[in-house]
């Protein structure tokens, strides 16, 4: 990489990387809070929600790709501040929408924003930090995350209560201005080598795919994973996107520039990296749909508590995840992964074995915290071994490969999860009844169904944890420089 090599003041520039990354998962969970508001101020029916709700997503999973490619031409740090212009101008468009289609039309503005940012900023903490310091930084991206997660609904309930649905996306622009502002003072001009041309057949292809399959699966369970529109089914919408996925790998391997390089493919500690985001992102949003489901319609606790309940887990992963990330600077990486994967799976199973409708928020707590530990072990070490697995050159497109890995991650765990409980409960819905949907279901029939949803994340956290024997063990600067220190 180019550009004068590690930042006079990584610190402040990494500031300025997690608060684009703050935005960017704050807008995943504030919108939610603003949901009943939105439907009564605009008269937006449960279709137009879920495209306000969805339409965000769509746009940042299937545009990671393509931007990270981006910044290789024009240059990580322009890339992530041209992201952050559009993001904060979409952001006000939200807020004086007039309509639904306005509104969705200025969340898909939004997700293209987000996709401009999220891969530079992987990049960015790559080049500004020795190596030896470069777990350390992630650590901390990673925590911004948890804090996201942590202020969205909570942050949201109080601007929409007292200021109005606006609110949550007017917050964005003065933090989006500053950003604008320290992204240039602080972030510097780093440039990985030019590749030698754009792919354009294959952005199209990888858009394509991607969008396909992330539509399909956010859209399955609302039309019950059949008909769309005439004879236009959902399995055939993720057949077609997983073909034509197939068919960009194919086209790269025979490009002579590709958009994912044929060499990142082949490096099996990268791979194994973007298997493991995907699970834990899996395992993640498909625990969330289970933990607000069963906690309020199960065990009875209102939207504020079950929120509270959740404290313990987010407070946790923002406490281990910078200390895991300073650790894999130390220690073999291998290790760090599997202890943590283990340990997330065994709060997983906890929860899908132990829940009874007796818990309160108190029974959750040592759970909880195990599932914060297990994933801070985890989130920051997997990208800090990605990335430090790959070329620098290959650095822009291994970031977009790892967050679309963690994007897909989520809309299968949410999708699969999901498909998993209403199937459960529809089984042991009694003979002629319109079947155990989510709202009329009794809690011992709710929480038993989550124990097969649950059990699927369980088990793929299991074998991902196994699968870190298949990483080359990599040696770090500091642990290099003491071993040539003591010949």
């Amino acid at each position: 990489m180019t550009g004068g090599g590690p930042a006079a003041r990584p610190w402040a520039a990494l500031a300025v990387l997690c608060l684009g990354n703050y935005l960017i998962l704050l807008d995943t969970s504030i919108v939610n809070t603003a949901a009943p508001a939105l439907m009564e101020s605009l008269g937006i029916g449960v279709d137009g929600l879920l495209w306000v709700l969805n339409g965000y997503l769509l746009a940042l999973a299937s545009l990671l790709i393509v931007f990270s490619r981006l910044g290789d031409l024009w240059g990580a740090r322009r890339v992530f501040v041209a992201g952050l212009a559009v993001f904060a101008l979409a952001s006000l468009l939200c807020a004086l929408a007039q309509d639904t289609g306005q509104l969705v039309a200025a969340r898909v503005l939004q997700g293209v924003g987000a996709a401009a940012m999220l891969p530079q900023a992987l990049v960015l903490i790559a080049a500004v930090f020795p190596e030896q310091r470069r777990g350390a930084a992630f650590g901390i991206f990673t925590a911004v995350g948890g804090v996201a997660a942590v202020t969205g609904p909570t942050v949201g309930g109080v601007l929409v209560t007292y200021v109005g649905w606006q609110s949550v996306f007017v917050l964005n622009v003065p933090l989006a201005v500053w950003g604008l502002f320290a992204a240039r003072r602080f972030v510097p001009d780093v440039r990985t080598p030019r590749p030698p041309g754009f792919d354009v057949v294959g952005v199209g292809l990888v858009t394509f795919g991607l969008l396909a399959v992330v539509y399909g699966l956010i859209e399955g369970e609302r039309h019950d994973w059949g008909a769309l529109a005439g004879p236009v089914t959902v399995p055939a919408v993720l057949a077609t996107g997983v073909l034509v996925l197939f068919l960009f790998l194919w086209w790269e391997h025979r490009h002579p520039a590709p958009l994912v390089p044929t060499a990142l493919l082949r490096e099996r500690s990268f791979a194994v990296a973007a298997v493991i985001t995907l699970v834990t992102s899996f395992a993640l949003h498909g625990f969330l749909l289970v933990f607000v489901i069963t906690t309020q319609r199960a065990l009875g606790m209102s939207p504020q508590l079950s929120g509270m309940t959740a404290l313990p887990w987010t407070l946790t992963l923002s406490a281990v995840a910078p200390l895991a990330g300073r650790l894999s600077d130390r220690v073999d990486v291998r290790r760090l992964l599997a202890a943590g994967l283990l340990c997330h799976a065994a709060a997983v199973a906890a929860v899908a074995l132990l829940a009874e409708p007796d818990w309160t928020s108190r029974s959750y707590l040592w759970v909880l915290m195990a599932l914060g530990a297990g994933m801070g072990l985890t989130i920051a070490p997997t990208t800090s071994a990605g990335m430090r697995a790959v070329a620098a050159p290959l650095a822009g497109a291994a970031s977009g490969v790892l967050n679309t890995a963690r994007q897909i991650g989520a809309a299968l765990g949410a999708a699969v999860t999901g498909a998993v409980l209403q199937h459960q409960l529809d089984a042991a819905a009694p003979a002629g009844s319109p079947g155990g949907r989510l709202s009329g279901s009794v809690p011992d029939a709710l929480l038993a169904a989550a124990r097969p949803a649950l059990g699927v994340s369980a088990l793929l956290l299991v074998l991902a944890a196994v699968a870190t024997a298949l990483m080359t063990p990599v040696r770090t600067t500091a642990r290099s420089e003491k071993t040539a220190g003591n010949r």
